[in-house]
């Protein structure tokens, strides 16, 4: 199950993240990463409560709600800096550096969650990451240290955010892994709608009117991040974060083929890449 819930978010994420790139040069980083949290809400709570007509709602106790926010804030920050990479660098090579998360992510699990890292494991994941490198070949050389310090933290924060929503969805005491993720899933967005919403009311309403005129964008952005995001949270509920954080590196190929029909080059390098992050992806299956 979380293999398939992995690849189903992977997929909607491929298509909410070129969605937010195009929203990018209109609304600006923090307008298009307001998009997925915004719009992304009203979907979220159309999920829970479909979820609450087949069983009851657990209680949200402290520590859920501590481990939410923590997960919360650090995506919103992971995803400004994702978008900001794309700007200074092409679609699928900032997805790629980005993809860099796992290994700092299985690192944090084994700390934080108690989640045994083991050779395998470990070794999977170093050489998923490894064929994200590869994919992102000499082009981030080129393009200097900038984007590639951005993209590297972006990965980081998105692992401690992954590390924040597998905490919060294993501190709820009772339900099934459905419904502890999509009320994890519908608690985080509200979170983030109120931070992100509450700083652009202040700092920056050109963005909110500009998400109001590019709705139907805006609104197909906001459905697939809620979608990838359900999906992601089911995957946290049944597995450690860095399984799936390394699963999801199949996300690059997705990137890869949109690029294709952006135009964005890809050469022999990135496609040695994508055999080695398949590689790695295998392993880990075999290891899980």
């Amino acid at each position: 199950m979380w293999v398939a819930a992995t690849l189903i978010a992977a997929l909607a994420q491929t298509g909410r993240n070129a969605a937010q790139a195009g929203l990018s040069a209109r609304l600006g980083t923090i307008g298009a990463t307001g998009v997925r949290f915004l719009f992304g809400l009203p979907f979220a709570l159309l999920f829970l409560a479909l979820v609450s007509l087949w069983q009851p709602l657990p209680a949200i106790p402290p520590r859920a709600l501590a481990w939410t926010a923590v997960g919360a804030a650090a995506q919103i920050g992971a995803t400004a800096l994702m978008l900001s990479a794309m700007q200074l660098r092409g679609f699928a090579v900032a997805t790629a550096l980005v993809k860099t998360e796992p290994v700092t992510l299985a690192l944090m699990g084994a700390l934080v969650l108690d989640e045994r890292l083991g050779l395998q494991r470990m070794g999977a994941i170093l050489a998923a990451t490894l064929g994200v490198l590869a994919l992102s070949g000499t082009s981030w050389r080129r393009a200097g240290m900038l984007p590639l310090a951005i993209a590297v933290s972006a990965g980081a924060l998105f692992g401690l955010s992954a590390l924040g929503f597998r905490g919060a969805i294993l501190s709820l005491d009772t339900g099934g892994y459905v419904v502890r993720a999509t009320i994890i899933l519908a608690l985080s967005l509200a979170l983030q709608t109120a931070m992100v919403g509450g700083w652009l009311a202040l700092t920056n309403r050109a963005a909110l009117r500009g998400m109001a005129q590019a709705w139907p964008e805006s609104l197909a952005a906001g459905f697939l991040g809620a979608l990838a995001s359900q999906f992601w949270f089911i995957g946290f509920a049944l597995a450690p974060a860095a399984d799936v954080r390394t699963l999801a590196l199949v996300e690059v190929i997705f990137a890869a083929a949109v690029s294709r029909r952006r135009r964005e080059a890809m050469g022999q390098r990135e496609i040695a890449g994508m055999a080695l992050i398949l590689v790695g992806v295998a392993w880990l299956l075999r290891a899980a």
